[in-house]
């Protein structure tokens, strides 16, 4: 006795349907619509992002001569992108890795820092009710519409004052606070971290602290994650902050010692090279990939957590 697989997207009659329940079945299933001029501007906006990113990866392959002299979106005739490589990381004694090293640090302990801090302040925002929780919550609202760089200057005196000027808490403590990430983990814990949970691990005698370490946290992991994206990113493109607070070279993130690069390449300083303005270009191919591995390593956690919610059960 033989079976036969009907065909995919045809409805299958059972005993006593009608032809007219299978006709309704079909038109409940959703159509797919193709609309061109949505399609043209998708395809723009891909362009928009990736064409910047793609002569960012053929330049880091050609020498200053051929940077200038050759077409931007195609190779040259002599590729040197090893040896493009190897001069970055072996120019000013190998500055290049102790800035990316300094990068790490920041933005490594920033995030993490971030994103504990943003959950401990959304879980307390979202289960706890004391005086004053709505008007504080709207100043953290208040906050996010503040742009980074019109608070640069203040920080800047007020750390002065302290002496924490020109260290790396001069960076790392500012980027622990994320408004943004508060309240992206207060809306995602009033949905996340049932009260049932909470009710239960009280009777059983466990305290807040712990509590908040072995089961909010990992209920908050997604968004927790998200957290930790955004502010990794954030702290790791940070330009204007390290440059107002760091005078030491040694003490550069990666996006002020490029810029100290391209500065001494327009203005033939010293340590210049001919090729500085080809290992600038190299070096901030080198700084992209650590963010490529952290988005794709960490991409799962992302979007469950932006999808938490969506929907009501």
């Amino acid at each position: 006795m033989t079976t036969t697989t009907p065909p995919a997207g045809s409805v299958v009659l059972t005993a006593g349907q009608a032809p007219e329940a299978a006709e309704q079945q079909r038109r409940r299933r959703p159509a797919r619509r193709r609309s061109t001029p949505l399609t043209i501007a998708m395809l723009a906006v891909l362009a928009y992002f990736l064409l910047p990113l793609l002569w960012l990866l053929i330049a880091s392959t050609k020498s200053t001569h051929d940077l200038i002299n050759s077409f931007g979106l195609w190779f040259s005739d002599a590729p040197q992108l090893l040896t493009n490589i190897r001069l970055t990381f072996t120019q000013d004694d190998g500055v290049f890795l102790h800035w990316l090293l300094n990068t790490l640090l920041y933005a490594g302990v920033s995030s993490v820092g971030a994103a504990i801090l943003a959950a401990a302040a959304g879980y307390g925002f979202a289960k706890f009710r004391f005086r004053g929780n709505g008007a504080a919550f709207n100043l953290v609202l208040g906050a996010v519409m503040v742009p980074a760089t019109a608070l640069a200057i203040p920080t800047y005196l007020l750390f002065a004052k302290v002496g924490l000027v020109n260290t790396p808490w001069a960076i790392i403590l500012p980027s622990l606070v994320s408004p943004f990430g508060l309240y992206l983990m207060r809306v995602y814990a009033q949905d996340a971290v049932p009260d049932s949970i909470l009710e239960a691990a009280r009777m059983d005698g466990a305290g807040e602290f712990r509590i908040f370490s072995q089961i909010v946290l990992r209920l908050l992991a997604p968004g927790l994650v998200t957290v930790l994206l955004f502010t990794l990113v954030a702290t790791w493109n940070n330009y204007f902050l390290p440059l107002i607070m760091l005078n030491d070279p040694d003490l550069y993130p990666i996006t002020v010692g490029l810029s100290s690069w391209a500065a001494q390449a327009q203005n033939g300083g010293a340590g210049a090279s001919s090729d500085m303005l080809a290992l600038v270009v190299t070096g901030s191919v080198i700084s992209v990939i650590p963010l490529v591995v952290a988005f794709l390593m960490l991409q799962r956690y992302w979007q469950s957590g932006l999808a938490t919610g969506g929907v009501k059960q």
